[in-house]
């Protein structure tokens, strides 16, 4: 007979620790999760605003807080965007796509220029999904149609893997990612933890198990709707209009400002009934006996004719009645004081918010995002559990409810979500209002973790690309000539007679972006290695955003790029093995962007462009225009074959009409790009189409003297990204 889940929780809680005590003895180890900066986001939107850079005054260099990336930049305080240090490093908040496990190690682990943030969180609120049957496809939008995506791969290996065994395995996923945001949690930090009758009572014990029972501070019912339930629709059960939320503190001294409502005009009326005939200000009468007398510590003595057990000292009530705050009753027996309406508070908050609705269909706030939670809510919980300037994490960022709250308060915070349209929707959210600064990163070495898991962690590269090769349908090369054990060869003609295959088959690092410098090589290899091949074909996990522009440079028809799919690792430890999945795995091919030759000169009338230059400095126009965009791997997009089919359509038509985001930075160093100018669909300031971008961009930046690097970079609505650099 199968345990029950009861009986399966000891079994969950142990394992889930010892998941968590690996990763955080890997944190500790030369190989350790980085986070790699993809991009710095400069929120211009559509009005004039100064460069993050060129605003300060460069008096001294440093390093922006960018994990994995080095970038120097002059500057004499904090720049925009930046507010309190951790351990004297510069601030500046983070939006994390991938696994959250992996960002917990990584912002565990810190890295080189970044410190670790073990203990320096001061607010942990999550909305983990907690609905087994919920429908994860994502609508998209495009001129004319709308298409029904299905998750990711990746996503979908999550959503499967948490829900599996059921209630079982939702909890082996949350137990350990709970127990390393404990170990990220500040002394005086709290965690916020979002769920619903399926799964709270089961999350509450695991929470015992790792906070400590006496960490529980409330579990607080949200009544996120006044609907009357689906009892109209047949349902035998009263309405379910309320969500938990576990609320836990990381120890005795956590932050806590007790949060008021306004008083209602029913308790106004019942209590506040009074009014002062000189200061005119409405007031209720409050006791100011000492109840429990003398075994409280209440003095005892008389006052205006009244004997009694008090609650203030003699010399205080002398002060209250000649300020005129203490009134005797009318039989002369009792005192009492006045509580005036303006140094009220309001009620107190309870346990229970039935003062929150959830979103309305008409409100400005709505992204249409399914489990979108209202500003108000998270607006409680941070006002009531961080001091100014404190650091707000939320691991299942969702539609970003939580980061654009702690935005608007002045709070700092980092928010991930393994949902590329998740992490779509809070940057556009994020620049819609007009928020600091901020860096889009994504986990280091995503494949190499998983390898880790699936294969030990003590695995070589090599045994990964030998995996690779080996799904594609390419058989090793010779040890002696394949030190790496990354070459293959398609199967063709034995080597012992004296002739090659045809195709060479390079498969690249994981731990490394495929670019320029390892396509030349491959060609290289190709045309010299045993004699030469007839065309090389290089399979990759990372891309240089540049990739496509590169391989148009290159233009050599006997070189192929693929992709290998990044749930690979995820799919192998589904089936069980390579022979389980040969013949299954698809290669696909990649998209790329070209632009217009860009416009280059000096500024005479900045008119309606946008700015990114200071004032007083010398100016010059760079006009940037869009040409075209091309998806090569469509078969990568989950779609079914009706919306394959419109896709195609779209693509064939208005392939510009795919373009979600795109930025310019106009100053590219070739490692952090940083985006000054941005524009993405449902952005109508430049024009009143909510479907398209504009596509053209005309940005004025600081005059430089000879050539400059502008990079262009786009995100598709399926998440894929490309770029061209220009050098102008």
């Amino acid at each position: 007979m199968p345990k029950s889940l009861l009986e399966q929780l000891p079994d969950i809680v142990a394992n889930g620790r010892k998941e968590a005590e690996k990763i955080l003895e890997g944190i500790e180890s030369r190989h350790r999760v980085s986070l790699q900066t993809r991009e710095v986001v400069l929120p211009a939107k559509d009005s004039a605003m100064q460069d993050w850079v060129t605003a300060q005054k460069r008096t001294v260099q440093r390093e922006v807080f960018a994990p994995g990336q080095t970038s120097l930049i002059e500057s004499p305080q904090p720049m925009l965007g930046e507010v309190a240090t951790v351990e004297g490093q510069p601030w500046t908040n983070r939006l994390i796509y991938g696994d959250n496990l992996l960002a917990m190690a990584a912002l565990l682990a810190g890295a080189d220029n970044t410190p670790s943030l073990r203990g320096k969180v001061d607010l942990i609120y999550i909305d983990p999904p907690f609905d087994s049957k919920a429908d994860y496809r994502t609508k998209v939008t495009l001129p004319g149609m709308e298409l029904e995506q299905k998750p990711t791969v990746i996503e979908q290996f999550a959503y499967s893997d948490t829900w599996s065994d059921g209630t079982a395995s939702y909890l082996a996923m949350i137990t350990p990612r709970l127990i390393l945001m404990r170990e990220l949690l500040a002394d005086t930090g709290s965690i916020y933890v979002h769920l619903d009758s399926h799964v709270g009572h089961y999350v509450k014990i695991v929470m015992d198990e790792v906070f400590g029972k006496d960490k529980f501070i409330n579990e607080i019912s949200w009544k996120r709707s006044h609907a009357h339930g689906d009892s109209g629709q047949g349902a035998a059960h009263y309405g379910r209009v309320t969500e938990g939320i576990l609320f836990y503190a990381r120890n005795e001294q956590r932050v806590w400002y007790p949060p008021y409502e306004p008083y209602t005009a029913a308790i106004l009326d019942r209590d506040y009934k009074y009014v002062d005939t000189i200061s005119e200000e409405r007031y209720r009468l409050m006791p100011v006996d000492g109840p429990g007398g003398a075994a409280k510590g209440n003095p005892y003595y008389e006052f205006q004719g009244v004997r009694g057990y008090w609650r203030y000292s003699k010399d205080t009530m002398q002060d209250l009645w000649e300020r005129g705050e203490i009134v005797v009753s009318s039989t002369g027996r009792s005192l009492s004081r006045k509580r005036f309406l303006k140094d009220a508070k309001g009620t107190p908050i309870t346990d229970f918010w039935s003062d929150l609705n959830r979103i309305s269909p008409t409100s400005n706030e709505r992204l249409d995002y399914p489990t979108q939670k209202p500003e108000a809510l998270l607006e409680r919980i941070i006002r009531a559990s961080t001091n100014a300037e404190a650091l707000i994490v939320d691991f299942f960022g969702g539609s970003g409810t939580a980061a654009a709250v702690a935005e608007k308060l002045g709070r700092r915070w980092i928010t991930t979500d393994l949902g590329k349209p998740a992490c779509m929707i809070m940057r556009k959210r994020l620049i819609d209002q007009d928020a600091k600064p901020f860096l889009y990163q994504a986990i280091g070495d995503y494949q190499v973790e998983a390898a880790k898991a699936m294969l030990g962690r003590d695995f070589r590269i090599g045994d990964l690309s030998q995996i690779v090769l080996s799904l594609y349908g390419a058989l090793p090369l010779p040890p002696d000539v394949n030190p790496q054990r990354n070459l293959g060869h398609i199967a063709g003609m034995a080597f012992g007679a004296g002739k090659s295959s045809k195709t060479l088959v390079l498969a690249d690092s994981p731990n490394k972006m495929t670019g320029l410098a390892t396509l030349k090589k491959a060609i290289a290899q190709r045309d010299n290695l045993m004699g030469g091949w007839d065309r090389v074909v290089v399979l990759g996990w990372n891309f240089e955003p540049s990739i496509g522009e590169t391989i148009t440079v290159l233009n050599d028809s006997r070189l192929e790029v693929l992709v290998i799919p990044p749930d690979l690792m995820d799919r192998l430890k589904k089936k069980g093995g390579i022979d389980k999945l040969r013949g299954q795995v698809r290669f696909s091919s990649l998209q790329y962007l070209t632009i217009h030759p860009i416009e280059r000169s000096p500024l005479t009338d900045s008119g309606p462009t946008e700015s990114v230059a200071s004032a007083g400095e010398r100016q010059e126009t760079l006009t940037v225009k869009l040409k075209n965009y091309v998806l090569l791997s469509p078969e990568a997009i989950n779609l079914d074959d009706a919306n394959r089919v419109k896709l195609q359509a779209v693509i064939n038509q208005e392939p510009l009409a795919l373009i979600e985001y795109w930025a310019v930075d106009p100053d590219y160093d070739g490692k952090v790009f940083r985006s000054v100018w941005q524009d993405y669909r449902g952005n109508t300031a430049n024009d009143a189409d909510a479907l398209r971008v504009v596509t053209q961009a005309m940005v004025v930046t600081p005059l430089k003297t000879g050539p400059r690097k502008v990079c262009v970079r786009v995100v598709d609505v399926f998440g894929f990204e490309a770029e061209v650099v220009s050098s102008i």
